[in-house]
């Protein structure tokens, strides 16, 4: 038997078993409370049986940072800048055609006004985060098996394998990943996979004040994210990757990298 394969399983059983014995009682008063939040790991979180995606309305987003920096506290995320997981840039369209990009700190402080010398057409901000691929690239070069796709499709780092050799992050079209400074190991948006094998949402769409996030199983036909992507003219970062990317965008503008 694959050894990688062996590695992922038992990666998925201690990550299973230590939120049941930590979580298992503050689930059950949930219950209590409502009782139509019903715990996924009470009952048995099955991979296979979700699809896990994420869509962006570009134009509900008002570059609070609340994303950002609910990710940054929910997933131990370095204080420092250049880490993140998940962060938010500023598209300010210029007279002459002319692009600014910005994203101060990842956005986490919001953003200050900007005196330009050129006049601004328009802007707007896109957040940003791992994307999830179907064909991931980073799957593909990682020499050890670290990171890899679940059945039921977030890509995960199991750190005890990562080397911290950089492969992944040199792979990835989307610069969604980094090497953490403590551990050396690398990271990257899990859509908060600890949040979703108990029936949560990621921390980053709990937050948003505009839901300009929403978040779903595209194999739950009433799920928000299979209205989103029904409703709505979708669109993805660098399709002609054909990394086919399960971060779904609408309103999403041509000038946006």
């Amino acid at each position: 038997m694959d050894k990688t394969n062996i590695g992922r399983r038992e990666f998925f059983e201690r990550l299973l078993f230590s939120l049941l014995s930590i979580s298992c009682s503050g689930l059950l008063a949930a219950q209590e409370k409502d009782e139509e939040k019903i715990s996924i790991i009470e009952r048995g979180y099955d991979p296979e049986a979700h699809s896990w995606g994420m869509g962006i309305r570009i134009d509900r987003c008002i570059g609070c940072g609340r994303c950002a920096n609910a990710c940054k506290k929910e997933n131990d995320v370095p204080e420092s800048p250049f880490y993140f997981r998940t962060w938010v840039e500023r598209y300010m369209v210029l007279q002459g055609n002319e692009v600014v990009v910005d994203s101060p700190n990842g956005g986490v402080e919001g953003f200050k006004r900007r005196v330009l010398e050129k006049k601004m057409l328009r802007s707007f901000f896109v957040p940003k985060l791992c994307n999830q691929c179907s064909h991931p690239p980073c799957v593909q070069v990682c020499p050890t098996g670290a990171t890899f796709k679940t059945k039921d499709g977030v890509i995960l780092v199991d750190s005890e394998y990562c080397i911290g050799c950089e492969y992944c992050i040199q792979a990835c079209p989307y610069g969604a990943r980094f090497l953490h400074p403590e551990t050396r190991t690398a990271e990257k948006c899990t859509f908060c996979f600890h949040r979703l094998v108990k029936g949560m949402i990621p921390a980053c769409v709990e937050v948003c004040p505009t839901q300009a996030r929403v978040f779903g199983d595209t194999k739950a036909h009433a799920s928000p994210l299979v209205r989103f992507m029904r409703m709505n003219k979708i669109g993805v970062l660098k399709p002609y990757l054909n990394t086919e990317p399960r971060v779904f965008y609408a309103g999403l503008d041509m000038e946006v990298r």
